[in-house]
């Protein structure tokens, strides 16, 4: 079982599990989901790597702050978490909202990040996801973006609702009932609401934040972009023109919810992207 800690960073406290030892790798998850995400990814890579996942500002056990949801204080919090940790390089897994504050830390602090893995999510406004969006964002972020209505409408419903994203997120097939029964208990309550659509409600400041990022630089740390359903290649398409060593994969008969959905798939591909084999010798 991976160890868990309570650290003071960046203004809150910082729920965050550790596991294994060596080059440090850092996994941040997405709605509705908490370190717990990543348990069968920790449990495939802690023989050589040391393994950090903490829950984000505001979900499981961390600090449900008033603010700072926006993907750039989300990169302030993680780089201030491996500070903490004595962490000086570190590859980055991100997916769904743990995405752009991953891509932010990669491009913000090329010296840190080694090598970074993105999946199911699009960075703000970029180019690359008119093909995705062509109908509309999904239904549930306009819902999430009113202040006060998904709170108030949702609360004593978070079993049903939170049910319905890990069913489409897996595409049907569900989450084994402790962990889903996990994620129901993080998401229960007005405040863990609130803090869950929080992140929706700064979506704005965060496109402009990653604008305003690209204007002025690149992602030069080698990256890996996986896409499932229903992002599918959309994430790889904005990252191409940025991005200068990119690697792109698909994952077939897979939902959202990849590390969950299809672990051993993905662990198929982080393995020897993050092995110290493939940092040495610069291999995609």
């Amino acid at each position: 079982m991976p160890e868990l800690r309570s650290l003071s960073v960046n203004g809150i406290d910082i729920n965050v599990a550790l596991a294994g030892s060596g080059p440090a790798v850092l996994l941040l998850h997405g709605f509705p989901h908490t370190w717990e995400l990543w348990t069968n990814v920790m449990a495939g890579l802690t023989d050589d790597h040391l393994v950090i996942a903490p829950d984000l500002r505001g979900f499981g056990a961390s600090t449900r702050a008033q603010a700072g949801y926006d993907a750039g204080t989300l990169a302030e919090d993680a780089e201030a978490l491996l500070s903490a940790l004595g962490v000086t390089s570190t590859a980055v897994v991100g997916i769904d909202a743990g995405t752009p504050p991953a891509f932010l830390l990669a491009l913000r602090r090329p010296g840190l990040v080694r090598r970074l893995v993105v999946m199911e999510s699009l960075l703000g406004r970029l180019p690359g996801g008119e093909d995705f969006l062509k109908a509309g964002p999904p239904w549930w972020f306009g819902f999430h973006a009113v202040p006060n209505l998904a709170e108030t409408v949702l609360e004593g419903s978070e079993e049903q609702y939170v049910d319905w994203f890990l069913s489409a997120g897996t595409l049907g097939d569900g989450v084994r009932p402790p962990l889903r029964d996990a994620f129901v208990r993080a998401y229960t309550g007005r405040e863990a609401l609130r803090c869950a659509f929080s992140y929706y409600r700064a979506l704005p400041q965060s496109a402009e934040q990653i604008e305003r990022a690209v204007a002025g630089a690149r992602l030069t740390v080698p990256t890996m972009g996986v896409g499932a359903h229903p992002v599918g290649d959309a994430l790889q398409r904005q990252l191409r023109p940025i991005a200068d060593d990119l690697t792109g994969h698909l994952i077939e008969d897979c939902g959202h919810i990849i590390p969950l959905h299809r672990p051993q798939a993905l662990l198929g591909l982080l393995r020897p992207f993050l092995s110290p084999e493939a940092q040495r010798t610069g291999r995609t």
